[in-house]
């Protein structure tokens, strides 16, 4: 393996090519694209490069597996779902090697992920055989009305490279729960966590068809429309910007695709005059640079009241410079690199665009070429005006821009002009201002008093140009079911012989 990497202690989890119809596989044109880590800049790997034909080969797998897959009992598949949430955690060291070695987390940050992306299939097992349809007291007599959940079919999963495992089990979990089969698209820059995954559950029993991952990373929107434009395809789940968003839902109109979308985010993060300061500078830390700022549900716009502004600046930046930025495997390093210079260019411009409008960098602000091409200091930026493009534009990297609010309806206006609404945080002491606050922001999540909201158990999804459905959660494997409404005439009749 690539230099200083640990070696995985299952060698066989690192793989080069992808798993279709319960078949490791290359692409048909024998093509295959690049691996790389980006603390380094190496190249760590090879996954083939997959194109229309090998997607509608997957595609042509899930169909053929679905007609058995579908009548498994709902206890059937979370035995098969509980397996492989316990692969996960009996591998889980290796799957946080590879998460670092091609994403750069922290290999802490990383065996978080792995521990949250087996959760999904443990909670997933256990909604597998609670799948209720209803009795309904019919409106005419004689009628008996119920009704029966069934899957929807084969799906099309689409997965983003900031959560390698996370990711594809919050789909995975309820698509397999719900009996349908499904079709994944690696992500191109995070392949091998994916592949991992799927070795794990071909060890788990997962029937042949039922999963299928794709790989591919130039031909990636050649793979995308291969996917929407598919009639055996009845739904697809996507998580990613809202510009790919919109064009996937474009794509899906021709063969009407129940759709669930988790887009970009750009969240509102408000500090009260009444909030405990240091629960809400450590909420910030939390919340904007987990993953160095790669999330889509990271605070994008942190709003501080006038009247505590200054400490909390102060305080943050001096938590900030104590964060040590490095490799992902190095001892003490909190946080790691961006994907790659694309992430760094666009952190660059929101840092200048705030300068040249009158911003005050507090703590970093620059590039770390010592360290590598797709590393940046950790950035707090006060004196923040609306005019500056972090305020309207996700920045999806390391830095903390401090606005400056007097009063609830002013911020609560400002933070509800994004035409995205994913995660919103604030931070109060008062009740009834909580509820207020919770209440008129225009988002699908909110934390009070916390900048951590992710829980298997909790609805995840948001609002406006952040998408629709639900992830996690009771609601998150409806997206996966449709209802039958079964209606038996004749009913209700005397009894015989009387």
């Amino acid at each position: 393996m690539a230099h200083n990497v640990p070696e995985l202690n299952d060698k066989s989890l690192l793989k080069s090519q992808t798993y279709v119809n319960g078949e490791w596989i290359n692409a048909k044109s024998g093509k295959t694209f690049e691996v790389t880590d980006p603390s380094s800049g190496k190249v760590i790997g090879t996954m083939p490069e997959m194109d229309k034909s090998d997607t509608e080969a997957a595609i042509a797998a899930a169909a053929a597996a679905l007609p058995s897959f579908r009548k498994t009992t709902g206890r059937e598949r979370a035995k098969m779902l509980r397996k492989w949430y316990q692969l996960m955690v009996d591998n889980a060291d290796d799957l946080a090697k590879l998460i670092t070695w091609e994403n750069g987390k922290p290999f802490a940050d990383a065996k978080g992920e792995v521990t949250y992306a087996a959760n999904f299939f443990e909670w997933f097992s256990e909604e597998a055989p609670r799948v209720y349809g209803d009795t309904i007291p019919a409106s005419i007599p004689g009628n008996r009305v119920f009704t029966i959940k069934e899957p929807v079919g084969v799906c099309g999963l689409i997965t983003p490279w900031n959560f390698p495992a996370a990711m594809i089990t919050r789909k995975i979990g309820p698509a397999l729960a719900a009996g349908c089969t499904i079709v994944a698209k690696s992500p191109g820059e995070t392949p091998l966590t994916a592949a991992a995954l799927a070795e794990l559950g071909h060890r788990a029993g997962i029937p042949k068809g039922v999963i299928n991952f794709v790989t591919a990373l130039a031909n990636t929107p050649e793979v995308g429309s291969a996917i929407t434009a598919s009639e055996t395809v009845r739904k697809v789940s996507f998580t990613g910007s809202t510009g790919v968003g919109k064009l996937l839902m474009k794509q899906s109109a021709d063969t009407l695709k129940k759709l669930s979308f988790e887009l970009g985010g750009n969240a509102p993060f408000i500090v009260f005059e009444d909030a405990d300061l240091e629960v809400a500078v450590n909420g910030a830390v939390a919340s904007k640079f987990r993953s160095s700022g790669q999330t889509c549900v990271c605070a994008n716009r942190i709003y501080v009241h006038a009247a505590i502004y200054d400490s909390f600046a102060t305080k943050l930046a001096e938590k900030v410079k104590a964060f040590k930025v490095g490799g992902g495997y190095g001892e003490g390093i909190t946080h790691g690199p961006l994907i790659h210079e694309r992430a760094i260019d666009k952190v660059e411009q929101h840092v200048q665009d705030a300068v040249s409008h009158g911003g005050k960098v507090l703590v970093g602000g620059q590039k770390i070429p010592d360290l590598g091409s797709n590393f940046f200091q950790p950035t707090v930026i006060r004196d923040m005006t609306s005019d500056m493009k972090l305020a309207s534009e996700e920045t999806f990297g390391p830095v903390a821009g401090l606005f400056k609010f007097e009063t609830e309806a002013d911020v609560v206006r400002l933070a509800n002009e994004a035409d995205v609404g994913l995660a919103g945080y604030f931070f109060s002491k008062d009740l009834q201002r909580v509820y207020r606050v919770a209440e008129a922001l225009e988002v699908g999540m909110v934390g009070v008093n916390t900048g951590l909201i992710s829980d298997p158990a909790s609805p995840f999804g948001g609002v406006k140009f952040s998408g629709f459905g639900r992830e996690g959660s009771r609601y998150g494997i409806d997206e996966y079911m449709t209802t039958k409404m079964v209606t038996l005439g004749g009913m209700g009749g005397p009894l015989q012989g009387a």
